[in-house]
C-alpha cells in the first residue's frame, strides 16, 4: 500500500482545513518545499499536492509550488486543484506532476473527463471522488452534486479509470479515524485502486486501511499535528 503525505496550498503556504471549510485554515509552514524535503528525508516517496485556492477559484493558482518541489525532490507527486482544461493538465505534468487528480470535471463534464482519460492513459489520471453523506462534492468541496459515491466510482471504472481518491469530507481534518466501512463497501462493489483519505489519526488507522485492501492512503493533518511522525510513516514504506 502506498503511503502518501498531503500538502495543501493556499497563498503558497502549507495549510490544512477542517472538513474543507476555508474559514478553518491553519498555516503549518510558510515553505511547502521545506515540508516536502522532510517527507523525502524520511523515506516517503509519494506526495499528494493540492492547490486549494485553485480548487476554490476553478483555475490553477499555485503551480510554482509544484515546480519547486518537483525540481528540488524526487517525490512522486500527484497534483490537484483548479484543473479545468487539457492545457491545465499538461501544465501540471510539465511542472513535474506524475499524476493529476480531478473530480469536478468528472461530475460537470463527463465527456471531457473521458477524453482526458483516453489522451493521458489510466496511469496518469486519478478520479477525485470526495463525498459527504455519500454524495460527491466538487470545487474544493464547496459544491454538492447528486452523484452517489459508489455508482459514481463504478461508472468511471467501467470507462477505464484505474485509480480513485475517496475522501469522506465529514472525516477530513477531524482526526477521529477514517471511513473504513465505506472503503470496504466500495471495494466490495468495484475492483479499483482505491486511495483512502480523511480522518487518519494513528498507525492503527493506516493498518485498518491496508487490511481493507486500499492501494494507497493519504495522511495530512495527523502529521502536522504530531499524531503520526514522518519517521513512523517512512518505516511503513
Amino acid at each position: 500500500m502506498r503511503i502518501i503525505v498531503a500538502i495543501d496550498i493556499i497563498g503558497g503556504k502549507c495549510v490544512r482545513l477542517t472538513r474543507g471549510d476555508f474559514n478553518t485554515k491553519k498555516v503549518y509552514n510558510k515553505d511547502p518545499l521545506e515540508v516536502a524535503l522532510q517527507i523525502e528525508d524520511n523515506g516517503i516517496n509519494f506526495l499528494h499536492l493540492v492547490d486549494l485556492e485553485g480548487a476554490k477559484n476553478k483555475k490553477i493558482e499555485n503551480i510554482k509550488v509544484l515546480e519547486k518541489i518537483a525540481w528540488k525532490t524526487k517525490l512522486k507527486i500527484d497534483f490537484g486543484g483548479g484543473l479545468r482544461s487539457y492545457e491545465d493538465l499538461i501544465t501540471a505534468f510539465n511542472a513535474g506532476a506524475r499524476q493529476v487528480t480531478t473530480g469536478s470535471i468528472a461530475v460537470t463534464d463527463p465527456n471531457l473527463f473521458i477524453e482526458w482519460l483516453k489522451k493521458l492513459g489510466q496511469e496518469k489520471l486519478i478520479l477525485g471522488a470526495d463525498c459527504i453523506d455519500r454524495k460527491v462534492s466538487t470545487s474544493g468541496w464547496l459544491e454538492k452534486s447528486d452523484k452517489e459515491i459508489i455508482s459514481f466510482i463504478s461508472d468511471y471504472r467501467s470507462k477505464g479509470v484505474k485509480y480513485t481518491i475517496c475522501t469522506d469530507i465529514k472525516k477530513d481534518g477531524m482526526l477521529q479515524g477514517p471511513s473504513t466501512s465505506l472503503y470496504k463497501e466500495i471495494l466490495g462493489a468495484v475492483k479499483i485502486n482505491l486511495i483512502a483519505s480523511g480522518g487518519i489519526s494513528s498507525i492503527k488507522d493506516i493498518e485498518e486501511i491496508r487490511e481493507v485492501g486500499c492501494e494507497g492512503v493519504i495522511i495530512g493533518k495527523a502529521v502536522y499535528e504530531g499524531k503520526i511522525t514522518l519517521n513512523e510513516l517512512g518505516k511503513l514504506c
